[in-house]
């Protein structure tokens, strides 16, 4: 045999072997989080007694009950079909041989994902995924991108903007045109915010690193503005226990007051008439109602709006531990894991009326 066939029989051997690496790699990852899903049945949630107070007097004996029973459930697995790079209708077509799709009833682009021969779900391994057709993101997660509603000549901010599934959702919406600029404080996070947005074809958005309370020089900017604002993540104690681990009052306060800054700022940045939806994954009402009441309070230009959407909800609060919030609060989006089998979340969605701001 020459020694050109050689490097040949050479090459096309080591493209195998990697192939056959690639493949046993992905059946390991699958298998760990086979494993991930069985320790996580067999591990019941270790409930501090100042949180099981704090939530029955938020929830009630009954729906307390409810709200502990789902955050020990396993999460549902949930895709968004990234429409930049292919059709919900193609999409379908080409998953729907191996996985049920079920629709997400508020977000078209939204779907529940379940493996038809058995168990899986290392969704991040499968084609779709690495070609940016879909994106792995909570139902939830995907509702304030939906109620901000960007338009295809709006500018745009995304506040605190990593690790980018949101981003590229409101890039989706605005169809790559417009502007959008997705800042993060964060520089490790900066990285898979890169990555997600390039692996989903996005390129109307500018990558800014910087404290989002700091950003100066951009007063009456922006058309529409998301703050998906960092917080204590109760609502999300069903993927991460250690959010139990990690929760306490002195942790609602600290979140609360980086929270306040953060709206305030984007407020001051958006153009009369323009849009912020702020919102979070916690269940705590400092950090939710507590904002934005505040915010209404202290900005006579400020007012929100109703958020019509086909989704379960639970009543806002305006009242908790003795502190009565605006009354207009009652028009924001607050649900809990047991109302749509998901993760909890929080969303407002607040317009500024006039150019007059303190």
């Amino acid at each position: 045999m020459s020694k050109k066939k050689n490097k040949k029989f050479d090459s096309h051997r080591e493209t195998k072997n990697k192939q056959k690496k690639k493949y046993e790699k992905n059946i390991l990852d699958n298998k760990k989080s086979l494993d991930k899903e069985n320790d996580f049945k067999d591990n019941s949630l270790n409930v501090k007694p100042a949180f099981e107070e704090r939530y029955k007097q938020l929830l009630g004996e009954k729906e307390y009950a409810c709200f502990i029973e789902f955050s020990e459930k396993y999460i549902k697995k949930t895709i968004r079909v990234n429409t930049l790079k292919i059709s919900v209708k193609d999409l379908k077509k080409r998953l729907e041989k191996d996985w049920i799709l079920t629709q997400v009833p508020w977000c078209k682009e939204g779907f529940w994902i379940e493996y038809r021969h058995g168990k899986r779900y290392d969704i991040g391994n499968i084609p779709e995924h690495q070609m940016g057709y879909i994106y792995v993101q909570d139902a939830s997660s995907m509702l304030p991108p939906i109620i901000l509603s960007p338009d295809h000549t709006d500018i745009v901010l995304d506040m605190c903007a990593a690790p980018g599934s949101k981003t590229s959702q409101l890039a989706q919406y605005m169809e790559n045109t417009g502007l959008l600029i997705a800042n993060d404080s964060q520089g490790k996070r900066l990285s898979a915010l890169g990555i997600n947005i390039q692996r989903c074809g996005v390129h109307n958005t500018i990558i800014t690193k910087m404290d989002g309370e700091r950003i100066r020089g951009f007063e009456n900017t922006f058309d529409k503005i998301l703050v998906d604002a960092p917080c204590s993540g109760t609502g999300t104690i069903r993927r991460n226990y250690k959010i139990m681990e990690m929760w306490s009052s002195g942790l609602i306060g600290r979140m609360s007051k980086v929270q306040y800054k953060l709206a305030k700022k984007a407020f001051s940045m958006l153009k009369p008439g323009g849009v912020l939806v702020y919102s979070t994954c916690t269940l705590e009402p400092e950090e939710n109602e507590g904002i934005v009441s505040k915010l209404l309070n202290e900005y006579p230009n400020a007012d929100i709006e109703e958020i019509k959407l086909n989704i379960n909800r639970a009543e806002a609060i305006t009242e908790f531990n003795n502190i009565k919030y605006d009354e207009r609060v009652k028009k924001c989006l607050r649900i809990y894991p047991q109302n749509n089998d998901s993760e909890g979340f929080f969303v407002a969605k607040i317009r500024k009326t006039s150019g007059t701001t303190k």
